[in-house]
């Protein structure tokens, strides 16, 4: 089976003799014999060719009949990051990530892209193989597999965590989908160790983890965050419940370990989201690279950090207000005042440890705020004021699911928003490979190489780096001995 999504017949034959890493997750190789679907990277000894049918995602060979291989596990398995380069596709796929199909009809999903149901389930198949429903309900089930896999959380909250209210269509539909009932899986996989959950976030490498975490680090926010040269760990509040969480990298495989505090299984899906966006998880800098490699100076960027990634924030309005607060100040500086911010208008969580107990304000309370009081400028103050009601209304909101050129054109709708700023929050908050800050200092002093760029001519020189210019700013920032601005 082929798509346009795909590797060809024989790169995907090649691949799977060769256990070939780097096309984890861009198809997946089913087994008429057995009637299971694998990674190319499966251990098991290869099968005969007339006995394989490949597909271009987990989905497509569930809904031939498949179920998923528990050897290679293709819950494991990193997402297809070319998916990214068809605008509508991956608006949709972002949708579905955010939930819109646990609660609303695949008919509600075409609404929201503009398109309809048929044009939207004939988009899926011709790239996914498969509609999206079917997406939707092969992905729950992989996450049900992994938490019954690498957890000893009951089985009733595991059905939670899979969108399912009731344990009996869990069980039918995981005995459907797996081939088992959740108990046969549950006696097959061993011992798991109680206490909290670990869950394992596969990625392609390269991921320099260690510049991602001083990158965040140096702009971290005590109380609610405590990053270290090896960790990520922060508090969040997931369904009104206060909860820790924390990230830390697999020495041997290209892994991230997620250790999750006790939270409410319903929120699981988010919070693994999340943190893949933070880490940029799904990334694949080969494509990446292979983009910017043809201007010299990300070439040598690249060649130092061949696994820098986007860095993300866990939280939009709190990127956002970060961004407002480093409008022309240094890193430290921009820091100082979000420190100040939290201690003043951030609220104490009760139950959690010392140094990891504040969230940081929410929009609705920093609408109305005397910001002045922590000494930021009376116009800076404002503007803050002008986005935390904007967000706080819906006129402005986070979600990857819109276009780069929507967010912007809104952000900067608003006072004292202007292109810098409305770019780094769509870097930052939602990870959008092409953002942009042309305006930027550093950018423009490293593309001048001791002369500093206009804002006009930073911008046409990054024409030719569409559509991973974020990419190449984090590269031209390490690049800079020190960035001068929140960057």
């Amino acid at each position: 089976m082929h798509t346009p999504s795909m590797p060809t017949h024989d790169q995907c034959e090649q691949a799977r003799l060769a256990r070939d890493a780097r096309f984890d997750g861009l198809f997946f190789t089913a087994v008429r014999s057995t009637g299971i679907y694998c990674r190319p990277v499966c251990p098991a000894p290869p099968p005969r060719p007339r006995n394989v049918s490949y597909y271009p995602s987990a989905a497509a060979a569930t809904a031939a009949g498949y179920r998923p291989c528990l050897r290679c596990r293709p819950e494991l398995s990193p997402d297809d990051a070319s998916l990214l380069q068809d605008h509508t596709l991956h608006r949709a796929l972002t949708l579905l990530n955010e939930g819109i199909l646990q609660d609303q009809s695949a008919a509600a999903l075409a609404t929201a892209m503009g398109l309809s149901a048929r044009q939207l389930q004939r988009l899926f198949v011709a790239r996914l193989g498969a509609t999206p429903a079917q997406l939707h309900s092969t992905r729950r089930l992989l996450l049900a597999k992994q938490l019954l896999t690498e957890t000893a959380l009951p089985v009733t909250q595991i059905a939670l965590a899979a969108g399912f209210n009731s344990l009996r269509r869990f069980n039918s539909a995981f005995l459907e989908g797996c081939g088992m009932p959740p108990s046969a899986l549950r006696c097959q996989r061993g011992v798991v160790n109680g206490g909290e959950p670990t869950l394992r976030l596969a990625y392609r490498p390269p991921l320099d983890f260690s510049a991602m975490l001083a990158f965040l680090r140096k702009r971290s926010l005590p109380g609610i965050e405590c990053i270290t040269e090896d960790s990520y760990q922060r508090v969040i509040v997931a369904n009104g419940s206060a909860s820790l969480i924390r990230v830390t990298a697999d020495p041997k495989r290209p892994e991230l370990r997620l250790q999750l505090g006790t939270t409410d299984p319903r929120a699981i899906p988010a919070i693994v989201a999340r943190v893949r966006r933070v880490f940029d998880l799904d990334a694949d800098l080969t494509t990446v690279h292979a983009s910017l490699m043809h201007e010299p100076l990300l070439a040598r960027g690249i060649a130092q950090r061949p696994g820098l990634r986007i860095p993300g924030g866990w939280d939009g309005f709190e990127v956002a207000a970060r961004a407002v607060l480093g409008q022309q100040v240094s890193v430290a500086a921009a820091t100082t005042l979000a420190r100040r911010l939290v201690d003043r208008f951030g609220d104490h969580l009760p139950g959690m440890p010392e140094g990891l107990d504040r969230q940081f304000p929410a929009a609705a309370t920093l609408m109305e705020a005397p910001l002045e009081s922590i000494g930021l400028p009376r116009t800076r103050a404002a503007t803050l004021r002008a986005v935390a009601r904007a967000c706080a209304e819906g006129r402005l909101d986070f979600s990857r699911a819109q276009t780069l050129e929507h967010f912007v054109q809104h952000a900067t709708a608003l006072p004292g928003i202007g292109p810098w700023t409305a770019h780094y929050m769509a870097l930052r908050a939602m990870g959008m490979p092409d953002a942009f800050p042309a305006g930027d200092l550093v950018l423009q002093q490293v593309l001048g190489e001791g002369q500093r760029l206009s804002e006009r001519a930073t911008e046409a020189r990054s024409q030719a780096w569409r559509p991973w210019r974020a990419y190449a700013v984090l590269h031209l920032w390490h690049l800079s001995a020190e960035p001068t601005k929140e960057s």
